[in-house]
């Protein structure tokens, strides 16, 4: 039996496990076999207080398990399945694919993934052309033409890290101006690698062994055109992890966890923290935040159902 069991090892998970395990509870961290935290993948993090410097997101990952390990946070690789209420023993049951533990309270911090366009051709190229994660696949495209799609944070971020490979990149968007910070804008502005099409939508992906080209409609004339490329890049939002958790918890219209301002969910003994829950702003710093404000919650939850939670002041 576990005092708290954390699923997911982005900067929320950790910063809990930390948290949790400073505070002598049992902890174990479970980390995703398949998943990628998107903290990880993200090539430079310049806006983490503390680090002035760039810094690459696996390396402050690295970071935080390296802290967590110090206070003896147990970590496990492996895919969570679901979770279960166990009444007889007040905690909680996680199956995952090579076991069943159970734990007195979670910490559900599993993030979110890459949202899909869902157009012809995104499944059929994907691996061969297209892309979610420039970090990962950047060195592929040396000297190519490349389209990348979306106008927020993430797309500039990862558009301006592909001009370190790419001949040319175009960034795609529905909108006429970016929503990306405005030093971001600037940034990609100023850089002669991108061009931009505006009021625009990708249609479909096409090619043969490859991507080849984009199949492009203009939002305001409603005209079509062929787009030359030889690989495209999607950053148009994100889906949370919370697959398992239907039916267990209260989830809004898009799949985030509904929580309170101390991470609460609506099941006693379960809390959320990080991208996964809905929240005004994803970034590392205030995954972190949730993160310890999760951790703290468990522990008063962990030490009510022991009996020694510390008294309250008068």
């Amino acid at each position: 039996m576990y005092d708290v069991v954390i699923i997911g090892a982005g900067p929320a998970g950790l910063t809990a496990a930390i948290y949790t395990s400073r505070a002598r509870l049992k902890t174990l961290l479970i980390e995703s076999s398949t998943t990628p935290g998107q903290a990880v993948i993200t090539s430079d993090i310049e806006n983490y207080p503390g680090f002035p410097e760039e810094l690459a997101g696996f390396d402050l990952i690295d970071r935080f398990k390296k802290q967590a390990k110090k206070f003896g946070t147990e970590f496990k690789i492996d895919n969570v399945k679901s979770i279960k209420e166990d009444k007889a023993k007040k905690s909680w049951q996680i199956s995952q694919e090579a076991r069943t533990i159970d734990s007195l309270s979670v910490i559900v911090a599993t993030g979110a993934r890459p949202r899909k366009l869902d157009i012809p051709g995104e499944d059929k190229f994907r691996g061969k052309g297209v892309s979610y994660c420039a970090v990962c696949d950047a060195a592929f495209f040396r000297e190519k033409n490349i389209a990348v799609v979306g106008g927020g944070d993430t797309a500039v971020e990862e558009a301006l890290f592909l001009t370190k490979f790419a001949n040319k990149v175009t960034l795609i968007h529905r909108r006429d101006k970016l929503r990306a910070t405005k030093i971001l804008e600037e940034r990609a502005s100023a850089n002669k690698k991108i061009e931009f099409i505006w009021n625009s939508r990708v249609e479909e992906i096409k090619g043969g062994d490859k991507v080849e080209s984009l199949k492009i409609t203009n939002l305001k004339d409603k005209k079509e055109k062929d787009f030359s490329c030889e690989g495209v890049f999607i950053f148009v939002g994100y889906v949370p992890n919370t697959d398992f958790l239907k039916g267990i918890l209260k989830l809004d219209k898009e799949g985030y966890v509904i929580t309170d301002d101390d991470m609460r969910t609506a099941k006693k003994g379960i809390f959320a923290a990080g991208d996964v829950r809905r929240k005004l702003l994803r970034q590392v710093v205030t995954a972190s935040g949730d993160g310890a404000t999760a951790a703290f919650a468990s522990r008063m939850y962990v030490e009510g159902l022991k009996g020694i939670a510390y008294p309250p002041l008068p």
